[in-house]
């Protein structure tokens, strides 16, 4: 079959489907450091402004792997279309928002808009491109993708603290109406798509997607809250989640007509493909939910000063994208994902020796090498993943990708939150047994608060205080090390996706 060529130039529609692919992107972070001055203003506890976080992945999750179908059905340029007014329309009700509700409601709104946004832009530009130049098309596509969910923080932070948390919503305004625009004059459906619609509805394939992945990422931002499996409705919501994720597959896989055609992970390098970048968001995201939590909490940096901590990584994972996207055809994809993935270990391993005496620099350090990282496995990893898909294919195969770029990303921080909360219960269990009388550090240190103390209060007060500024010592001591250990974990676990590079299939340039 003749290869499809766009009218207009490549180079000018990813400019155009890149404004609406950052803006999306940008949303699913830079809501995080704004939540608790979201909550303050439309009085919601802190668990409860989390919803504002979760009702906006749910949504999008579950629209991501329909995307194909979607496309398929209304016509692509359509649901672009689409799906641009939607998300610009939900940011301005997010924005206007008089309570929680009304704004979890926009969130979700604007999560449907959202959904579809990126797999269809990825796809438009993976189509546009010639495949030798697809290197290059997935760098200008990882530069937004990438760097935004970095960015998102500080953007968040800076815009909340100058103006209010309302404008993070307003600033998608001129970007998507203009994003409207362009897609309206430069994206065009491709001939097999317009030949390609069915009037069959899966109607029980979207239902049990919309199960399985709604209980599932609500397991994934909820369950440590719940203590996971000690309370009930985890361990019901968990079997939802399990039978219908079973019963979505097999059904999928034996009807004519199905919503999201799994057979695509027939393709090995497809399969592959969507196991490395799971692992690559689950690092990803998980480094960035951890970074600021840390420089935080532990070292007592403001909220817009530990955003700025990130901001080189984002600024290397952007510069160095524009090399990777030039180097693919010519350096085998293996190399490079292999060099990435080592990068993100050794980084990770960096991170894993931070103390509480540690300096920003030995932060960002880690951080900058950490970018350089992701930009050499993002775009390598992306053009072998879609590298022996055909045309047809690659509007249901960016659905699924991104969908296990977000759902990494959900596994990502639930494992943060979950293990930074054990891992610290675990180390005070473990170190408490050191403040004894019989341990000369513990005895030390407490006449030396018990003197200091001595001089402001009574003796019995100061002996109190004495123990509790101790113990206040300890509690850091124990969270530090929970930090330490989730940062090996990710270097371990980047370590542990070598050996599955090496069963891609070869991608020959120009094929």
């Amino acid at each position: 079959m003749q290869e499809w060529h766009p009218r207009h130039s490549p180079w000018l529609i990813a400019v155009g489907v890149m404004m609406a692919t950052f803006m999306e992107v940008l949303d699913t972070s830079i809501a995080n450091i704004a939540l608790p001055h979201i909550g303050g203003n439309l009085s919601a506890t802190p668990e409860e402004a989390t919803w504002v976080l979760t009702s906006y992945l749910v949504a999008n999750a579950i629209v991501l792997p329909t995307t194909g179908w979607l496309a398929n059905h209304f016509g692509r340029k359509r649901v672009f279309l689409f799906c641009i007014a939607i998300f610009t329309l939900a940011s301005a009700l997010c924005g206007l928002a008089w309570s929680l509700p009304t704004l979890i409601l926009a969130r979700i709104l604007q999560g449907v808009g959202g959904g579809a946004m990126v797999p269809i832009a990825q796809s438009i530009m993976l189509e546009s491109f010639p495949t030798q130049k697809r290197g290059a098309a997935m760098a200008i596509f990882a530069q937004g993708v990438v760097v935004a969910p970095i960015l998102g923080p500080t953007l968040g932070g800076w815009i909340t603290d100058s103006y209010s948390w309302r404008w993070i919503f307003y600033i998608n305004l001129p970007v998507g109406i203009l994003a409207l625009v362009m897609a309206q004059w430069l994206v065009e459906d491709p001939p097999y798509i317009q030949r390609n619609k069915s009037a069959t509805i899966d109607y029980i394939g979207f239902g049990l997607l919309v199960l399985w992945l709604a209980t599932l990422q609500i397991l994934l931002d909820k369950g440590q809250e719940a203590d996971w499996f000690s309370a009930e409705w985890v361990r019901w919501f968990t079997a939802v989640s399990g039978f219908s994720f079973l019963g979505f597959v097999w059904w999928e896989f034996n009807t004519d007509h199905p919503l999201v055609d799994l057979r695509v992970f027939n393709n090995r390098n497809f399969a592959v493909g969507l196991i490395l970048m799971t692992t690559l968001a689950a690092i990803l995201y998980g480094t960035t939910a951890q970074i600021p939590l840390f420089l935080q909490t532990l070292m007592g940096y403001p909220a817009l000063q530990s955003g700025y901590a990130l901001s080189p990584r984002g600024l290397a994972a952007f510069v160095t994208t524009a090399l990777v996207g030039r180097l693919v055809g010519k350096v085998r994809g293996k190399w490079m994902l292999c060099f990435g993935f080592i990068l993100l270990a050794v980084s990770s391993f960096m991170l894993a020796g931070v103390n509480l005496q540690v300096a920003r620099i030995n932060v960002i350090w880690p951080s900058v090498v950490n970018g350089i990282a992701i930009s050499f496995i993002f775009v390598p990893l992306t053009v072998a993943t879609m590298s022996q898909l055909n045309q047809r294919q690659i509007g249901n195969a960016t659905g699924l990708y991104n969908l296990m770029r977000n759902l990494g990303g959900s596994i990502g921080i639930a494992f943060v939150t979950t293990m930074l909360a054990r891992g610290a219960q675990g180390h005070q269990a473990l170190m408490v047994g050191r403040l004894s009388p019989a341990d000369p550090a513990f005895t030390q240190r407490l006449a030396a608060a018990k003197h200091q103390l001595s001089q402001h209060a009574d003796p019995v007060t100061a002996t109190h205080q004495a123990y509790a500024a101790v113990y206040s010592l300890l509690d850091q001591q124990a969270h530090l090390w929970a930090y330490v250990d989730n940062f090996f974990w990710f270097g371990a676990a980047a370590l542990t996706t070598l050996p599955l590079i090496f069963l891609f299939k070869r991608v020959e340039p120009g094929h």
